[in-house]
């Protein structure tokens, strides 16, 4: 699963980091209110992003299923091992 499959399309508007200082509280309520996203570009490159809330919180849920999906590989792979003994073994 891609983000871009959670995380549909919507407006997205590109400005600039020197133009963001007169902008921020438009460019802010533009996205926690109309859900739009934000690309911050330096010489017409993107460097970040102001997404809502919503955006972060989905993204972050998917971090997190992703690293419980690795976990349960990984401790399938060494054959079931214990979180003691995969403690053990990283010396924590």
């Amino acid at each position: 699963m891609y983000i871009s499959d959670i995380l549909y399309k919507r407006d997205c508007m590109n400005i600039s980091v020197a133009d963001i200082r007169a902008r921020l509280a438009d460019v802010l309520n533009r996205v926690a209110y109309r859900g739009e996203r934000v690309v911050l570009e330096r010489r017409g490159k993107g460097v970040a992003a102001i997404v809502p809330l919503e955006d972060l919180e989905r993204l972050e849920a998917m971090e997190e299923a992703a690293d419980v999906r690795a976990a349960k590989r990984s401790r399938r792979e060494r054959g079931g091992v214990s979180l003691r003994a995969l403690k053990d073994e990283l010396g924590l």
